[in-house]
């Protein structure tokens, strides 16, 4: 399930102003009156992803904006919606918006996507150090750890116990390998992540249906509460 929402800025200001921890802390601040409430402090997955705001360019007063929040776990989107739904206005950090329009809806499976904002993977979690394809040119790697990381959380979600032989997916078309620079507080650091043109499998058999369909909402990778990882299906 998805929410959309439509923001119209209120002053012209920098794209780069709206982090991720910003929208994040706007989806968890309105978690707070909810069964959700506990989400940000619970040390386990969260099942949730949102994509990054578009059109990324800076924000202009009155220019209308939008990005997507996803779940597989449809309450968590009717609970988010029913807090948004009447809300007129919106902050994300210390900047106001007008909450123009939000929707709720539902995508069917298809069987190719595209990111909708980086998708992150450790390396050695350990050493907190992610994967970069300029450090280590190795796509095995990286689709194999993309694989274990989905059905880790799938198996989560649905306590269940499925496995996969193939790879996660049969053709890919690489975006770009980015810097994402975040701010908390007074902490400053980078995460690196890539975007995918393509990322296709091309027949699903009945149970991995299921998995797809987690994946396409749940989004890829890892920190997908922080807004990495988002896919949209593509015709």
């Amino acid at each position: 399930m998805r929410l959309k929402l439509d923001i119209i800025p209120e002053e012209d200001f920098s794209y780069w102003e709206i982090n991720k921890h910003t929208i994040q802390g706007m989806i968890y601040s309105h978690l707070w009156n909810t069964e959700y409430k506990k989400m940000h402090e619970e040390k386990k997955f969260k099942f949730f992803s949102f994509s990054d705001i578009f059109p990324p360019t800076d924000f202009k007063k009155g220019e209308e904006k939008n990005f997507i929040i996803s779940s597989p776990d449809r309450e968590f989107i009717e609970v988010l919606y029913q807090e948004l739904k009447n809300e007129k206005y919106l902050y994300l950090g210390k900047r106001g918006f007008m909450l123009k329009k939000i929707n709720k809806f539902n995508l069917p499976l298809k069987k190719r996507f595209i990111t909708g904002s980086p998708i992150v993977l450790y390396q050695d979690n350990r050493e907190n150090l992610y994967f970069s394809f300029e450090r280590n040119p190795d796509l095995s790697f990286f689709l194999e750890r993309l694989k274990d990381n989905a059905l880790k959380k799938y198996n989560a979600f649905y306590r269940e116990n499925f496995t996969m032989e193939n790879m996660i997916f049969d053709k890919i078309i690489f975006g770009r390998e980015v810097v994402v620079p975040l701010t908390k507080g007074r902490n400053k650091f980078i995460i690196i992540g890539t975007t995918w043109k393509t990322l296709e499998k091309f027949k699903y058999d009945r149970d991995e249906k299921r998995v797809y369909k987690f994946i396409m909402d749940c989004g890829l990778g890892e920190k997908n509460s922080l807004g990495f990882g988002f896919l949209n299906p593509v015709r």
